[in-house]
């Protein structure tokens, strides 16, 4: 029997769409490549199975797991609000599957990644709520992408975001402000009791957070780090960390398994 630790494998979350005619589990590469090429872990893409999922025996396999970004919104009723835009774009399929699967990866210590969507649905399965339009509550921004512009423009710096000093993404970032690009019509309400906020925008909208437990890694942000992220040295430095986190657990996997 060999002593070496397998790569990490990472589960990431997929969408249920409409593609040709058919119903498609789908994640954009763009999700898929800094994990391979940063993280330096296996991303496994997960079909949104909903209740048929097998939570347990797919945590006893993976090193992580990634909630990514969607065009969806979670379905409000999941945080005790009724739907403010009936035009608002639903997948009730992830929701299914991903807010159930937060719990149980936390509780058995499976890194967690979220962005965007992903960012929102940790803060929803852990008790907290969302503005459902964040343009239309007073006090903030409009953080949502220009509809007619391309998309190297649309994931372009749209903002300044400002890390909680001496907090766990300040230290992983090496240092306190950047720039990021904004994607997002919904945002962050009431911040879960479980979590603390890392950074928040110039209108005080929470972007990153990070569960209170110091020894569980979780990291979410709004933003998308995953875009170019082979040539942002702040992407760079959350996909590493993610990594480490991932080769840790399974260090503790392999270790359990072997002694």
């Amino acid at each position: 029997m060999t002593n070496e630790i397998a790569i990490p494998l990472v589960a990431v979350s997929t969408d249920l769409k409409q593609i040709a005619g058919h119903p498609t589990y789908a994640v954009a590469q763009k999700y898929a490549d800094p994990l391979l090429e940063l993280s330096g872990c296996l991303p496994l893409l997960l079909p949104a199975f909903g209740a048929r999922l097998p939570v347990a025996a797919l945590l006893e396999q993976v090193d992580g797991l990634v909630l990514t970004g969607s065009p969806s919104n979670i379905e409000p009723h999941h945080y005790g609000e009724a739907l403010a835009n009936p035009q608002s774009p639903a997948d009730p399929a992830r929701d299914a599957t991903t807010l159930p699967l937060v719990r149980a990866a936390l509780a058995r210590g499976v890194p967690v990644l979220g962005i965007c969507r992903g960012f929102q649905e940790i803060n929803v399965a852990l008790g907290g709520t969302l503005l459902q339009q964040v343009h239309h509550t007073p006090g903030y921004a409009d953080h949502r992408e220009p509809d007619d512009a391309d998309v190297e423009t649309q994931y372009g710096p749209a903002h300044a975001v400002r890390a909680v000093r001496d907090g766990r993404l300040a230290r992983i970032v090496g240092t306190q402000e950047w720039e990021v690009n904004s994607l997002h019509g919904q945002g962050i309400k009431r911040l879960a009791d479980e979590l603390i906020a890392e950074a928040h925008a110039p209108d005080r909208l929470i972007e990153a957070y990070s569960h209170r437990d110091p020894s569980s890694f979780l990291l979410a942000v709004q933003w998308h780090p995953e875009w170019r992220a082979a040539d942002n040295p702040v992407s760079r430095a959350l996909f590493a960390a993610f990594g480490d986190a991932c080769r840790a657990h399974a260090a503790r996997r392999h270790a359990a398994r072997t002694a």
